[in-house]
């Protein structure tokens, strides 16, 4: 199977791409080039070899999950820059403009 210069046009049409004609030369020839490395590829023996999800292999990494103290309303509310008895204040976002 060969990338022909339509191929190319077609491409760049669905990408909403425009193209030089040697552009258009040029990415016909690296695309051919691509397919005929995978065709390389496609010749290898791989009968006795597994399939695999990775390259190397994986480990779950998440710790278990523990509970901790959290803060407390006083101490979440100790630096913030405006606040209220208990609330952080915010400006107002929604209905300005």
């Amino acid at each position: 199977m060969s990338v022909t210069i339509k191929d190319v046009e077609y491409i760049a049409e669905l990408a909403r791409l425009e193209f030089t004609d040697a552009e258009k030369e040029m990415f016909t020839h690296q695309l051919n080039t691509i397919l005929a490395y995978i065709e390389q590829l496609n010749k290898l023996d791989t009968t006795n070899v597994e399939p695999l999800s990775h390259v190397i292999q994986l480990q779950n990494v998440f710790r278990e999950d523990e509970v901790k103290p959290g803060l407390t309303r006083e101490e979440a509310l100790q630096n913030a820059p405006s606040k209220s008895e208990e609330f952080f204040k915010v400006p107002k976002v929604i209905g300005e403009k």
